[in-house]
């Protein structure tokens, strides 16, 4: 069977990307450096001349303290620091999803039905907790960047899980959740209210709010019932902007690059996010293969660099140097392992393109560092304005 290496994979233009998109989506596992790849790929546009935004959704700060940034919140904060030569800007933000949830509800509600919203007790545990809530305001808030017309790019950073995607299926699992039975029956009752109500309900579904009370009790029914029928107004508005964000995903303008480590899980998790994002018809533009190992010397294999050090030591009198190649070894062979896993992945993903970033000596914690990686992005270029 043949060792030779497959056909190299097609190259990932960054700077075409950075330059061209109105939407830059970074996803990917966690533990690879995807909030450092969205930061740089963000200032990186933004010193191309583009006004950049970028919104994390993951609740770490990291996005924050590479910036400079004490604190992110729901409102674009305007990074310093940025070369203005080329008349870019950077913002940056981070989801806040209840503050986002409070902003639909007072823009959208019917006069006189936000506050009663607001102040209903199953709204504030559910624009807090509620499970989709966070995909769902993930997608209103962006819809709301690109309305603006503040921003060129928008660049958003989504959480480190396989749920990063999750935000695809909100327009389906909201309009699922607004038109299910259960939303029905409890809407009923705020509806009908008092005797009307026994008067209006049959008697399975008497017997079936008399069990749903019994479980969470008759004031949470209430609450429930009261925030779904003050709700109700909204509903058809946010079946539209999720439909309208998730088309706008689809749109020309949108570019998701997801972003793995060399390592055989990450990129196995890569490889489930580029299949996703086929089966949903979503722009991939490329992968980001994060943290490589490049290794000086290729001339040197790791078989001869141990067979030297081995000389070395029985020779006596060399242990530096006999150290030294066997990290060079070591290196080597680390690298030339990260090459097979890619290797594999290009070839069960050939046309999709793939660009490398060296791994760091340290953790990236400024612009000078972001700039390093964005300029690795792009190929060892500096930041220069489009032609």
């Amino acid at each position: 069977m043949s060792t030779r290496p497959g056909p190299a994979p097609v190259r990932f233009d960054v700077d075409a990307v950075l330059d061209r998109a109105s939407i830059l989506v970074c996803t990917g596992s966690g533990g690879v450096g995807k909030t450092t790849t969205a930061a740089a790929l963000a200032l990186r546009a933004a010193e191309r001349g583009r006004r950049t935004v970028v919104l994390t959704i993951d609740p770490a700060r990291r996005l924050a303290q590479s910036m400079g940034l004490s604190e992110l919140d729901n409102t674009p904060r305007r990074v310093e620091g940025i070369d203005p030569a080329n008349g870019g800007s950077l913002d940056a933000m981070m989801l806040d999803m209840k503050r986002t949830f409070d902003e639909i509800v007072v823009t959208h509600a019917e006069p006189g039905k936000a506050e009663a919203i607001l102040g209903n007790p199953f709204y504030q545990a559910l624009s807090s907790s509620f499970a989709g809530t966070q995909e769902y305001m993930a997608m209103e808030k962006l819809g709301q960047l690109q309305a603006t017309g503040d921003h060129d790019l928008v660049v958003v950073d989504t959480p480190p899980t396989r749920s990063a995607l999750d935000f695809l299926d909100a327009p389906e699992r909201l309009t699922t959740f607004l038109d299910g039975r259960m939303i029905r029956i409890l809407l009923t009752p705020a509806k009908a209210g008092g005797k009307a109500y026994l008067r209006v309900l049959s008697g399975s579904i008497t017997l079936f709010t008399n069990v749903i009370t019994k479980i969470i009790g008759a004031q949470v029914l209430q609450d429930v019932s009261q925030f779904i029928a003050a709700l109700e107004t909204m509903f058809g508005g946010f079946r539209e902007r999720a439909q309208g964000t998730y088309d706008l995903l689809k749109a020309p303008g949108t570019a998701f690059v997801v972003v793995a480590a060399p390592e055989r899980d990450a990129l196995r998790e890569a490889a489930y996010f580029v299949e996703r994002l086929a089966q949903e018809s979503m722009p991939l533009a490329g992968l980001v293969v994060n943290r490589v190992h490049r290794s000086g010397g290729a001339g040197l294999t790791a078989e001869r660099s141990v067979a030297a050090a081995q000389s070395l030591e029985e020779a006596g009198g060399h242990d530096l140097a006999a150290a030294v190649l066997r990290l060079h070894a070591d290196r080597v062979a680390l690298a030339a392992r990260e090459r097979r896993l890619q290797e594999r992945f290009s070839g069960a993903h050939p046309r999709v393109p793939v660009v490398e970033v060296a791994a760091q000596p340290g953790d990236v914690h400024d612009l000078d560092g972001l700039r390093a990686v964005g300029e690795d992005l792009a190929g060892g270029q500096a930041a220069a304005v489009p032609a």
